[in-house]
C-alpha cells in the first residue's frame, strides 16, 4: 500500500501512535488508504462519495492533537453533514443536496483528528436492514460478496472489515451499528440515548432512537472514540450524566464478577437461526469461564409491543420525510422520488393517527421500565444480534407484486385501506424478523453493543448482544475488552483481504 504497507495491521488508536512517534506521517496513511479502498470497493461498493482531495489536503496541514491523528476515516452518508459535500441519505431525491454546515459529530471527528476521506453506502433514509439503495446499488459483504454486510451502517462496516478504513461513523436507531457490525466481524456499541450529539439541526432523531458512533475492529477504538465525541451540544433536547471517567482507561480495569441473563428466544416469536443460538450458547460458557455468573431469562418486555411502537415510529418518521423533501425538491414528493418502499411506508405514516402515534410513544416509556426493573437484578441482558444470518443481496427486497402494489398506492385512502388490511405491516415487518433483538435498546434508550466471537462453517460472522442499563457503557467496555483478550478476533480477516 504505497509507502506504508502495514497499514492494515494496525487499528485507529496504533496508527495514530505511529503519527505522534513520527514513525510514519498522516499524507502517507491516506494514501495507503486511498490505495486500499480503490482496490476493493469496486467489489464491495461500501464508499460512494470519495473525498480524496479533502482528505490529501487535511493531512497535509497540522492536525488537531487529538487521539486518532493522522487516522484515515469515513462518513455515513447519513445525518452525518460535511459543509461543501453531498449528503444523500441513500435517496435519489437528494443526491444533489449540499449542506453548508458540519454536524457536531462530524467537527468532533475532525478534532480528533481523523482524516475523513469519504462517505459510506446506506440504505435510503436508512430504513432497511440491508443496504441496497436504488441510488447507489447494493454494498457486499467482505466476509462472501454474495451477501449483504446489512444496514444501515452497511458501507461503513463493510469498509472498516475490508481494511479501507480502521474505523468509520455509523448511526443506529434500531440496531443500524449493531447488525452490520455482527454481519462483518466487528465490534459495534450503540450509545446511551443523548450520550453522543445530534446538532446542530437536528433535535434528536428518530423520537431519540438514534445514537451514531463509530464501527471499529478494536474495542479501545469505539472507547476512545466515545471519549472524543461524547457530551451535548448547544441546545440538545436532554443532558445525561458525563461518564465517571475516560472509557478508554475503563477498559484497562476487568468489569468484575457480572450476573447476565440472556435469552435466545425472539422476542416476535420468530425463527432463530441455529449458528445465532450457537454464538450465544458459546459465549455464555466462556462468561462463566471467566468468572461470571449466566442464566436463561427474560426481561419481561412485550416483544410485539417493542415491534409495533418501533413500526409505527418509523411509518410517521418517514411521512416527515417525505415533507421534508418539499423543500429540496421545490414541490411535492412523487412516488417515482423515492423507493416503492420508501413512499409507501410514508403514505402509512400519513395515516397514523396522532393518538396511536402516542400510544406507540408511552409504550416505549413501558418497556424501558420494564427494562429498568431487569436490571435490579441482572448487570446486563444477552441474546443474539440478529436472528438469521445475512441475506443474499437483493433477497429481502420486495417482490415485482410488491413493487407494483406500492406504485400503485399514491393516495391517503388506499394507504388508511392497507394499514386495516396490515399489508403494509407485513412487508415493513419483513426485516424485523431477521433482526428484532436489537430495537428494544433504542427505545428504552439504553447502551448495547454486539461483540465477534463466533463464525459459521461457511465463513459467515455471527455476533452476540449485549444491553446494559442506561449510561452504563463503560460496563459494556470493561466485558468487551475481557472478551477480546480471552478470544481475540483481530486476526481473523474476510476473503476479500486474499482475493
Amino acid at each position: 500500500m504505497g509507502g506504508f504497507k502495514e497499514y492494515g495491521q494496525y487499528d485507529a488508536m496504533g496508527l495514530a501512535e505511529l503519527v505522534k512517534r513520527g514513525d510514519v506521517t498522516a499524507s502517507e496513511l491516506c494514501e495507503a488508504a486511498i490505495e486500499r479502498i480503490e482496490e476493493v470497493n469496486p467489489k464491495l461498493n461500501a464508499v460512494v462519495t470519495p473525498m480524496f482531495d479533502a482528505g490529501r489536503s487535511a493531512a497535509a496541514r497540522p492536525l488537531p492533537d487529538g487521539p486518532f491523528v493522522g487516522v484515515p476515516f469515513l462518513l455515513k452518508d447519513l445525518l452525518a453533514a460535511y459543509a461543501g459535500v453531498p449528503m444523500t441519505g441513500g435517496s435519489k431525491a437528494y443526491r444533489n443536496f449540499v449542506p453548508d454546515y458540519d454536524a457536531e459529530m462530524v467537527k468532533r471527528f475532525k478534532k480528533a483528528g481523523l482524516v475523513i476521506l469519504g462517505k459510506t453506502n446506506t440504505p435510503e433514509l436508512g430504513l432497511m436492514g440491508v443496504t441496497e439503495p436504488e441510488v447507489f446499488g447494493a454494498c457486499r459483504n467482505p466476509w462472501h460478496t454474495d451477501y449483504t454486510p446489512g444496514g444501515s451502517s452497511g458501507g461503513s462496516a463493510a469498509a472498516v472489515a475490508a481494511g479501507m478504513v480502521p474505523m468509520a461513523a455509523g448511526g443506529d436507531g434500531g440496531g443500524s451499528i449493531r447488525i452490520p457490525a455482527s454481519y462483518c466481524g466487528l465490534f459495534g456499541l450503540k450509545p446511551s440515548r443523548g450520550r453522543n450529539p445530534s446538532g446542530p439541526r437536528n433535535g434528536w432523531s428518530w423520537q431519540g432512537a438514534v445514537q451514531e458512533h463509530v464501527i471499529t475492529r478494536s474495542v479501545r477504538d469505539s472507547a476512545a472514540a466515545l471519549d472524543a465525541t461524547q457530551g451535548p451540544d448547544t441546545g440538545a433536547p436532554y443532558e445525561i450524566s458525563p461518564p465517571s471517567g475516560s472509557y478508554l482507561e475503563a477498559i484497562g480495569t476487568p468489569p468484575g464478577k457480572l450476573t447476565i441473563g440472556f435469552s435466545v428466544t425472539s422476542p416476535i416469536g420468530a425463527y432463530v437461526h441455529p449458528e445465532c443460538v450457537k454464538a450465544v450458547v458459546e459465549t455464555a460458557k466462556l462468561l462463566e469461564e471467566l468468572g461470571h455468573r449466566v442464566e436463561e431469562k427474560q426481561t419481561g418486555v412485550d416483544g410485539k409491543a417493542v415491534a409495533k411502537g418501533y413500526l409505527t415510529m418509523n411509518f410517521g418518521e418517514v411521512a416527515a420525510d417525505l415533507e421534508e423533501m418539499r423543500a429540496v425538491l421545490g414541490r411535492k414528493v412523487t412516488v417515482s422520488d423515492v423507493e416503492p418502499t420508501t413512499y409507501t411506508l410514508g403514505l402509512l405514516g400519513r395515516a397514523v393517527s396522532a393518538g396511536e402515534f402516542v400510544a406507540a410513544m408511552r409504550a416505549w416509556d413501558r418497556s424501558a421500565r420494564q427494562m429498568g426493573a431487569f436490571f435490579q437484578a441482572y448487570d446486563l441482558y444477552m441474546t443474539p444480534t440478529t436472528a438469521n444470518l445475512p441475506a443474499k443481496i437483493g433477497a429481502l427486497q420486495p417482490s415485482p407484486v410488491e413493487k407494483a402494489l406500492m406504485k400503485v398506492v399514491n393516495t391517503l385512502e388506499i394507504g388508511r385501506l392497507l394499514k386495516a388490511t396490515g399489508i403494509v405491516d407485513q412487508l415493513a415487518g419483513k426485516s424485523l424478523e431477521r433482526t428484532p433483538f436489537t430495537q428494544v435498546a433504542n427505545l428504552c434508550g439504553l447502551p448495547a453493543m454486539t461483540v465477534p466471537l463466533h463464525w459459521t462453517p461457511d465463513g459467515l460472522p455471527c455476533g452476540t448482544h449485549f444491553i446494559a442499563p442506561f449510561g452504563r457503557e463503560e460496563r459494556l467496555f470493561q466485558l468487551a475488552a475481557q472478551l477480546e483478550a480471552a478470544r481475540p478476533w483481530a486476526g481473523r480477516k474476510p476473503r476479500i483481504w486474499a482475493d
